[in-house]
């Protein structure tokens, strides 16, 4: 199991005997906090591998958290929220989580984005093989979750990164958002399909007027796709 250590987020201590009941019995070890700021405590000490992070803490509210641990970290992190609306949605995402659960939500379900992260981490045996591609100015590598444009590393969330890898690794075929959500997160996803808008918009502002040879395109009323000159293909 490559996520091994999960700190849960929340004020609520029902949902956190509930969520830890559920982890245990699928064998992870499971951190606990009811407060913003001793998560973020929690969080630097502990070093957990994933976070479940609801939006209202006392302290600090789940959005301030979420900045917090990234200034430090791309570990995935999971919003869990009974805020439903699109916009909390967006506003998570956009903060740097990879995914957002609506309460009231099927514990069984979290177990499932769990593990459909764990996938994509990666479960420790390596492959042979360099996941890696390659254009002007830009290096995608999931070997190392690592981004590098113009010959520097980017700080680049999971999600992100395998969005990119995915659309660079298929040049100049278009995916709708829904085949998107599919193929990168890799489970029924329950949310809204603007998911996909957000993670572009992120990587549009990080791979702005880097090559004149790619570009990630919208393909109005159908999706994205990430077009290439034929001789970078």
């Amino acid at each position: 199991m490559a996520l091994e250590k999960v700190l849960v987020v929340d004020d609520d201590q029902n949902i956190c005997d509930l969520l830890r009941m559920y982890l245990e019995k699928e064998g992870y070890s499971v951190i606990i906090s009811n407060d913003g700021k001793e998560a973020v405590n929690k969080f630097r000490a502990l070093n957990p591998d994933i976070v479940l992070l609801d939006i209202m803490l006392p302290s600090m509210d789940g959005r301030q958290v979420c900045r917090e641990i990234r200034k430090d970290s791309n570990v995935p992190i999971i919003m869990i929220s009974a805020k439903n609306e699109t916009f909390d949605k967006v506003l998570g995402l956009e903060l740097g989580a990879d995914d957002y659960i609506a309460k009231p939500f099927d514990a069984k379900e979290v177990i499932a984005r769990i593990k459909a992260i764990a996938r994509r981490v990666g479960s420790g045996s390596a492959e042979p093989e360099t996941k890696e591609v390659r254009y002007d100015n830009l290096i995608v590598n999931m070997t190392r979750y690592e981004l590098r444009v113009n010959d520097k590393v980017l700080e680049t969330p999971p999600k992100e990164l395998e969005l990119l890898f995915y659309l660079a690794s298929n040049p100049n075929h278009v995916y709708t958002r829904d085949q998107l959500l599919d193929e990168v997160w890799g489970f029924e996803y329950y949310g809204d399909s603007r998911t996909i808008d957000v993670h572009i918009k992120r990587l549009r502002e990080k791979l702005a007027d880097v090559s004149p040879h790619w570009s990630l395109k919208t393909v109005w009323g159908v999706g994205y796709k990430f077009e290439a000159d034929e001789e970078s293909c």
